[in-house]
């Protein structure tokens, strides 16, 4: 299996510990999207796609984030739920969506993708840097840049607005002062 190619889509604040978001295409077959390139204590590393862990509500059943502190559905106050620990002891929040099963893949994605990383952070310091295209879909599975639609053609009316039933009734004009009680002359 090969690393055919590699998207990075550099953040705009690069004092923060999230640096980039990349995709990464395998065997011109296989795309594996929003791996963050993270700095870490050690340099910049690659964390996979991953998605917050879920309980469900003792009252309605719905999901929420195992830290919620009331339900989202029903809006009942949750007790947080005994959480797993990773081997450092930390709360597992998050599992992965895809991960690399052995260390040399891991290995291979990480060189590939770091390497990709410096490459556009070096090309985005140059005069004219233009970044490269990256497809970002938002929650609704559309990109979040879509190409402008062209105006809908609206198709002609079949007939001529009516007007109403009856035409209405000639009416003598008021006289300034006819007016004694509130409302006269509405429906004369």
């Amino acid at each position: 299996m090969e690393i055919t190619e590699v998207r990075v889509k550099l953040m705009e604040d690069p004092g923060e510990r999230l640096q980039a978001f990349c995709s990464i295409t395998f065997d011109d077959a296989f795309v594996v999207r929003d791996l963050k390139i993270i700095e870490g204590a050690n340099g910049p590393f690659v964390a996979m796609p991953s998605r917050k862990l879920t309980a469900h509500c003792p009252n309605c059943g719905c999901k929420n984030h195992l830290r919620a502190a009331y339900c989202n559905q029903c809006g009942v106050r949750l007790k947080e739920p005994p959480l797993a620990k990773d081997e450092e002891g930390r709360a597992k929040l998050y599992a992965d969506i895809a991960h690399p099963i052995n260390s040399a893949c891991r290995e291979m994605i990480q060189a590939k993708v770091i390497a990709a990383y410096e490459q556009e952070k070096a090309r985005s310091k140059l005069p004219g840097y233009v970044p490269q295209k990256y497809d970002d879909y938002d929650y609704d599975g559309f990109p979040s840049s879509p190409k402008p639609a062209s105006a809908p053609k609206q198709a002609p009316a079949a007939e001529q607005p009516r007007g109403p039933h009856k035409p209405p009734a000639e009416k003598t004009p008021a006289k300034p002062g006819d007016e004694t009680q509130f409302g006269a002359g509405i429906f004369d």
